[in-house]
Order: structure tokens, then C-alpha cells, then sequence
């Protein structure tokens, strides 16, 4: 099996908060970001695959701070493990601040991507990931443990 790099499907995307974003208490609805964080998981998975994938699950998705009218988001994806028929991205969500350039943790989730044919059936996928550092490693155990973990609610019907 080819395999392919972390650095070749990684990306990253900008997003300032406008009033369509907002909820009524003035800060960004969360389903929002949630949905920019999915799409870009789908599009890191797609690029490493090369084929279509659907989202199967996500992990530790946690608001960690609030975002406010004119933020400046960061959204930044990358592979962390690939298995048989799917693929576990990780997506770091910042806060920008606009005068000094410095980033803010606002969210750190993991999406479960599963590679998918043209009728939406699981298929494999074509490609393994090459670990090249510690912490690609270290990202890649716990990617197995938290998919055992996913299994293991899946079988006690979490």
C-alpha cells in the first residue's frame, strides 16, 4: 500500500466572524463552528484518500472560549491516524488576535472520516499515513485508543 505524508494533506482556513454567525447572545453559534470544523475535516480526509468520505463520529469537542463579533478564527486540520475504511482528523480551532498575530485555544475536536464509495458504502482507503515524528506517533496512539474507545460505547449503546 502507498503511503502519504501528514504535510501533504494538512491545511489550514481564516474565518472572521460576522453578524449571520452570531447567536442572540452575541457570540458565535456553536453549530456554526462546528460545521466549518467538519468541512474542513472532510476536505484534509479527501485530500489524503483521494475519494469521497462521510463523518462518523466526533470526539472531545469542547468550547473553551467564547467568540465574539469580528474574531478572526483559525482553523487548522490534520490527519492523525488511518485505518482500514477510515480516518481520524484532528481540527485546532484559534481566536486571532488582530494587533499582535498571537493565537487563543478555542477548540480542539477529532472527526472520525470514513472513505466512502459513489453510493455512500464504506470502502478502503487507498492510501496509509507515513509517521515521521515523535508526535505523529504519540497522535497516532491515541487515535487507537480513542477509537476503542468509540467501539467499546458503540457495543454498551453510547
Amino acid at each position: 500500500m502507498q503511503t502519504k505524508k501528514i504535510s501533504e494533506s494538512e491545511g489550514e482556513t481564516l474565518r472572521i466572524i460576522q453578524y449571520a454567525d452570531i447567536n442572540p447572545a452575541g457570540n458565535l453559534f456553536g453549530g456554526k463552528l462546528m460545521a466549518w470544523m467538519d468541512e474542513i475535516a472532510g476536505i484534509i480526509a479527501i485530500r489524503h484518500a483521494g475519494v469521497p468520505v462521510t463523518t462518523a463520529a466526533v470526539d472531545n469537542l469542547q468550547f473553551k472560549k467564547s467568540i465574539q463579533l469580528g474574531d478572526i478564527l483559525v482553523l487548522k486540520a490534520k490527519l492523525t491516524y488511518v485505518g482500514n475504511k477510515s480516518m481520524e482528523v484532528r481540527v485546532d480551532v484559534y481566536r486571532e488576535d488582530r494587533e499582535t498575530g498571537m493565537r487563543h485555544v478555542v477548540n480542539r475536536a477529532y472527526f472520525t472520516e470514513v472513505a466512502v464509495d459513489e453510493d455512500g458504502n464504506p470502502i478502503k482507503v487507498p492510501y496509509s499515513l507515513e509517521l515521521t515524528t515523535p508526535d505523529e506517533k504519540a497522535e497516532w496512539e491515541a487515535a487507537i485508543k480513542r477509537k476503542e474507545i468509540r467501539i467499546e460505547r458503540r457495543q454498551e449503546g453510547y
